[in-house]
């Protein structure tokens, strides 16, 4: 066993007893910990296979932000965690059931004979000047061009559904209109009224 056979057999481990931890610890808190933990031992996995764009953006986007916010919300909210495991037995013959079948799903996959080891192409190591980066921009922005687009319309109207239905218009707080400061002339904002003069005795 060579250096990058072990470094691979240790993030592997890693990876597989902290989504093992994800799923069975009843601590929220430290289900997310060890979310961060895969999440940032794959993205070792993906160094090992010259992806390095791909451990960056797991790094930077899914452990610097996303269960960083997720962490947040856990920690802030009261979660009655007696509450969350009154219907556990109920719905464990289903998830067993479901488990079982997704279980046999995989190992059909992996058993296959498109899964074996005469098939696997093991890629060249590449030069020191070669930017996965740059392969997958290229191949991101020609061939795969509209649907990067299509994908980007579809995350900004999620992100502007997301607004419109947790906006909320409260009766009792004040609140400035854009549209009607913008609008506003010299004529409606002042207004002069005569008052006649009158004499106290």
């Amino acid at each position: 066993m060579n250096l990058q056979d072990f470094v691979f057999y240790s993030l592997a481990s890693v990876v597989v007893i902290a989504a093992l931890g994800v799923i069975t610890l009843r601590n929220p808190v430290h289900s997310a910990l060890l979310l961060v933990l895969a999440f940032v031992t794959s993205s070792g996995l993906w160094l090992l296979l010259e992806a390095e764009f791909l451990a960056i953006v797991l790094i930077l986007v899914y452990v610097g932000a996303v269960m960083v916010l997720f962490l947040f919300v856990v920690m802030m909210l009261d979660i009655n965690l007696e509450r969350m495991r009154e219907g556990f037995w109920k719905w464990f013959p289903f998830g067993a059931v479901l488990a079982l079948i997704m279980t046999g799903e995989i190992g059909m996959v992996l058993m296959s004979k498109q899964f074996g080891p005469e098939n696997i192409q093991i890629s060249a190591p590449k030069s020191a000047d070669y930017s996965n980066t740059k392969e997958l921009g290229q191949l991101l922005y020609t061939d795969y061009v509209y649907a990067f687009e299509l994908s980007a319309v579809i995350l900004l109207v999620a992100m502007i559904a997301a607004i419109a239905i947790t906006l909320r218009y409260r009766t009792d707080k004040k609140s400035s209109n854009v549209s009607k400061q913008v609008t506003a002339s010299r004529e409606k904002r002042l207004k002069v009224i005569s008052i006649p003069a009158e004499r106290k005795e």
